[in-house]
């Protein structure tokens, strides 16, 4: 299951596409781009990978729905993401991530810029459906970031749920719902002292601050999106771009 496509000068070109993943795209007001699968979900064994690059251009890009992840007794699901940006803006607000009882995934992100490009990126990690607590297996992430082919930053982590419950309850945390954003501007000084002005006290830079990264919890998946269209719109300002409506209630 695969999904490869391009924007040449905001020109839409797809490369390839492998069923069940599939996709909607919009043009106006500006490109946009919802991604679907026709199954359920992520299943044991499953292989997703989805590559995008961009010259010259500008991408809205979003998830159909949340992304829901099948038990296994032995197998991962995979989900691969690989992006590269020539001169471009891309921005990625993908639905919260749901891992279902006795669930495994192993996740890549690799996002490849240069200097002059731009995006926005952010994830939501539940607690799984709602009559389960990190009941999940395993859940490994290798997030990989290079600006002119330079590692600014390496996210590489592996936890169970088991850990990840146990740590919630040692801590007495109210809060299971986690909003990650992964962000470069033009202008990181400037960007991260309004992040922090509006309250966003978490984001801090990477390691040779081409980058801005943070993290937000909470206990209430309403409140998490609007913390991520809040910082999703303090990032479309600082571009000069209007506000934009994904579409979704």
């Amino acid at each position: 299951m695969s999904i490869s496509f391009e924007l040449k000068n905001d020109t839409f070109s797809l490369n390839k596409l492998n069923l069940p993943s599939r996709y909607f795209y919009f043009q106006e007001p500006e490109n946009y781009v919802k991604l679907l699968s026709i199954g359920e979900g992520i299943f044991p064994k499953d292989k997703i990978k989805t590559r995008i690059n961009l010259s010259n251009s500008n991408l809205v890009l979003t998830t159909e729905s949340a992304t829901k992840v099948y038990a296994s007794k032995k197998e991962f699901g995979i989900n691969s993401i690989n992006i590269t940006l020539q001169n471009s803006n891309l921005e990625v607000l993908n639905d919260e991530l749901i891992l279902f009882k006795d669930s495994k995934l192993l996740q890549f992100l690799n996002i490849k810029s240069d200097e002059s490009s731009t995006f926005f990126y952010s994830d939501i990690l539940t607690q799984g459906r709602s009559y389960e607590h990190f009941d999940f297996q395993d859940l490994i992430v290798r997030n990989k970031f290079l600006i002119e082919n330079s590692l600014e930053y390496y996210e590489n982590f592996e936890v169970k749920g088991e850990e990840l419950k146990n740590y919630i309850k040692r801590h007495d945390e109210a809060n299971y719902i986690y909003l990650k954003c992964y962000i470069k501007t033009l202008d990181n000084p400037q960007f991260l002292s309004k992040l922090h002005k509006e309250g966003f006290n978490s984001f801090a830079y990477t390691k040779s601050k081409k980058m801005i990264i943070g993290t937000i919890s909470s206990k209430n998946m309403d409140e998490i999106k609007v913390f991520q269209k809040k910082i999703w719109s303090l990032y479309r300002e600082n571009l000069q771009k209007p506000q934009f409506s994904l579409g979704k209630q």
